[in-house]
């Protein structure tokens, strides 16, 4: 390739317009990291500027500061890992106070992960995180309903479309309304669409997919479980596949009209521009870069500019005319 043809390729990927609306909050990329892979922001700030991000995620936050759960927390898996970290955490007072200004002084835009043990609980983390001085910042919050329900022996919140549906309205009814909210589903379920249905119908703007898969790995010289916790959450590229085909499943129940059409934040095992172009066109109109960033920092921007290049490259002059392009072209 001469230097005036790669000079050509970058003009015209660089001319696709990446603007993405979530439920109001238009971002100037689609692109995002993972909740939990970058704690909250000041280690991945070195590694690039967290405003070419359409907006940071923060660690999930709760009511109270956590310890988390016992060592070892993680354990290597083909194509992933399994992490049993337990939601530590400062709480949300310490997270507004410090981390939340911090990632405002940087004009990062921020989606901030939140969490309970009861759905009381998490409108209560909701309110204070409106009421700091730092909300401005703030672009949207993702209610983490994948996480355990302690008040209910430990299911999942999101496996319950009652649970899901009484914790989203909850939070709802504490942040403003030019504050899209997005619940963040687990895959283990079997009827994904009635969870999300759920959500939806309780007020969720939009939707984050997929959480980690509930996943075990056993030490074969010690037979025993390899992470104290027991068992774990399964990312990396393992899980991209199940990512895939759980935003096809609820982007196609909308246009089916079975489901009201709101954004859905693609996330699982996303490396490469590639891996996030299946996300986007199954539905997503955001991706999220998580496990990938352990190894390369970068990843969330350089994936980025892979998808760019490659919407370029297959003619599109927007990022949005790209969402759920697969349902248009079945055989």
């Amino acid at each position: 390739m001469t230097m005036l043809e790669s000079a050509v390729g970058v003009s015209a990927a660089t001319s696709v317009d990446m603007s993405t609306d979530l439920g109001g909050a238009v971002l100037p990329s689609p692109m995002m990291t993972a909740s939990g892979c970058a704690a909250n922001g000041r280690e991945l700030h070195r590694f690039l500027d967290l405003r070419e991000l359409g907006a940071f995620v923060t660690k999930t936050v709760m009511a109270q500061p956590r310890s988390g759960r016992g060592t070892p927390r993680m354990a290597e898996t083909p194509s992933g890992m399994l992490n049993s970290i337990g939601l530590q955490g400062p709480g949300i007072d310490a997270f507004v106070t410090k981390d939340l200004a911090w990632l405002r002084s940087v004009g990062a835009r921020v989606l901030v992960s939140i969490a309970g043990n009861t759905s009381g609980e998490f409108a209560d983390v909701a309110a204070r995180l409106r009421a700091s001085d730092a909300f401005d910042c703030v672009v949207g919050v993702e209610v983490n309903i994948s996480c355990p329900n302690v008040a209910n022996r430990g299911l999942v919140f999101a496996c319950d479309p009652l649970a899901s549906g009484k914790t989203v309205a909850l939070v709802r009814e504490q942040l403003p309304r030019d504050i899209p909210i997005f619940a963040k589903l687990t895959p283990d379920v079997t009827d994904l669409v009635s969870i999300a249905q759920a959500a939806v119908k309780a007020g969720a703007d939009g939707l984050t997919m997929v959480n980690t898969l509930l996943g075990m790995v056993i030490d074969t010289d010690l037979l025993r479980p390899q992470v104290a916790g027991v068992t774990g959450g399964l990312s990396g590229p393992a899980i991209r596949p199940v990512a895939v085909r759980a935003i096809w499943q609820v982007r196609a129940a909308m246009l089916e009209g079975r489901l009201p059409r709101v954004p859905i934040i693609g996330v699982g095992g996303v490396r490469t521009g590639r891996d996030a172009l299946e996300l986007v066109a199954a539905g997503a109109s955001a991706v999220q870069v998580g496990t990938a960033a352990f190894n390369d920092p970068g990843a969330p921007a350089r994936v980025g500019r892979e998808l760019q290049s490659l919407l370029a490259e297959r003619g599109f002059a927007r990022f949005s005319d790209a969402v759920g392009v697969a349902h248009e072209r079945i055989a």
